[in-house]
């Protein structure tokens, strides 16, 4: 299923680039954007400034195509730079944060949609369930620009997120905001209820660990694997049994009961707790780690409860491609509704680098995607050849993948991705860091030649 002619050079040359060209246009379609906003937001107004406009300028600082929110701005078409700067900034600082929320939900209900038509899902890390990993991010402290800042040393935090990370497509589904920055991520628990469902699996660490969310996801007939929080106390029931061995340690597994929160008596649900006793301690000390569940034996012995737990972890590695390779924190929007819609048009672009990685693990098969690329390659060839090739292939070309049959749009991305030279953006793993060695006593203002210590003169 070939693109139009005017595509064709790129297309063998750099392919990927322009899987990931179409993927955007499509997520982050301006007719479907703006219609978002009217329907979400409840003030504001875009007779000055196109809500698309908005996305479009963040888009690019967020993608590091601008250096700056100023320089995006700057680079605006004649036809598109009817307002100023500061009216730029003022509607940044009044974007609602269900705004930014609903927009990271609209993506990934299309990225999901692209990634099943072309079977680029994951297995199932528990087959008959729908797993989904929780964690929680506070944006990095920005710059004292905002005059309210102004008169304070302290790092200023413009806000914290709870991101819900879908692993079997690997993109974020959702995300729950708020611009408190020092919130407990456990005020934001009421509303991740909300998304739980029938047979969902939530696996989140210890924060979460309180008895209004166990028993919550248990009433909307869910499942957890949570991390057991030091504070959570439970009266344990019967013998702790030996099961074996998984990849970080030695399983144990029993039952434990908790006070139910609403009666205040001990509930007749007895959930299993499965400890790791680890072969090397945490990097907080730990050498044993609890785990609570309610998932029946039957469908998932200790062991996998050990391993789904341990694949928490890939959510960490996303606020770290979202750090890395995209540039979610922008650390001089002080606002904190601004700085909430930069971290969500970051989870959109997350979403469509999912899509691109889907399609290459369908051509190239899962393992060698997912063990030998770098998204931080692809970024870097993406930003090479973006410019030019925008100004190869002028915008209305691009218009196509907006409306693009998903059947249609799934061939296409396919094809291209079999053209995709993978050696090209292959990771370079460094071996195990060594212990620094002792360093001299430091004297403040002090120097040495680097000439002298390379040659043994000083």
């Amino acid at each position: 299923m070939r693109l139009p002619e005017v595509f064709q050079r790129f297309a063998e040359k750099r392919p990927i680039c322009v899987m990931a060209r179409g993927v955007l246009e499509r997520l982050f379609d301006t007719e479907r954007i703006n219609q978002i906003f009217e329907a979400t937001a409840e003030r504001g107004s875009t007779r000055n400034i196109l809500f698309s406009t908005l996305v479009k300028l963040m888009s690019q600082v967020v993608l590091g195509v601008r250096p700056s929110v100023h320089a995006a701005f700057q680079a605006l078409e004649e036809h598109e730079a009817t307002f100023s700067s500061t009216a730029m900034y003022n509607k940044l600082d009044r974007v609602e944060p269900r705004v930014s929320t609903e927009l990271v939900r609209d993506s990934a209900t299309q990225a999901s949609e692209v990634i099943d038509v072309l079977g680029g899902q994951l297995p199932p890390r528990l087959p008959g369930y729908r797993c989904r990993i929780l964690d929680g991010n506070h944006l990095s402290a920005t710059e004292h620009r905002i005059k309210e800042l102004r008169h304070t040393w302290a790092a200023p935090l413009p806000g914290r997120s709870l991101v819900v990370l879908d692993p079997a497509r690997m993109i974020a589904e959702t995300v729950v905001l708020t611009e408190d920055g020092h919130a407990s991520e456990r005020s934001l628990l009421d509303q991740v209820l909300l998304l739980v469902q029938p047979q969902d699996v939530w696996i989140a660490d210890r924060n979460f660990c309180t008895l209004l969310f166990l028993w919550g996801i248990l009433r909307r007939q869910g499942y957890f694997v949570i991390r057991q929080h030091g504070q959570l106390k439970g009266r344990l029931v019967g013998r702790k049994r030996k099961l074996g061995k998984c990849a970080t340690g030695v399983v144990y597994e029993q039952r434990i009961v908790f006070v139910d929160p609403d009666t205040g008596q001990a509930g007749e649900e007895e959930f299993r707790r499965i400890t790791i006793k680890l072969n090397t301690p945490t990097r907080d000390g730990d050498t044993e780690l609890h785990i609570l569940t309610n998932l029946p034996e039957a469908d998932a012995d200790a062991a996998m409860i050990a391993e789904l737990y341990a694949g928490r972890w890939t959510i960490e590695k996303a606020f770290h491609q979202l750090t890395e390779t995209l540039k979610c924190e922008i650390d001089t929007l002080g606002y904190p509704k601004a700085a909430l819609f930069a971290f969500c048009l970051a989870l959109m672009a997350y979403n469509a680098v999912a899509v691109l990685k889907a399609a290459l693990r369908v051509a190239h098969g899962a393992d060698v995607v997912e063990n030998t690329v770098s998204a931080y390659y692809i970024s870097l060839d993406l930003l090479a050849t973006d410019e030019g090739m925008m100004i190869a292939i002028p915008a209305e070309h691009w218009k196509i993948f907006r409306t693009m049959h998903l059947q249609r749009l799934a061939k296409v991305l396919l094809e291209l991705a079999f053209g995709v030279n993978l050696a090209r953006y292959r990771k370079h793993p460094r071996g195990p860091k060594k212990p620094p060695p002792k360093k001299s006593h430091y004297k403040n203002g002090g120097h040495v030649s680097t000439f002298k210590l390379i040659n043994g003169l000083e």
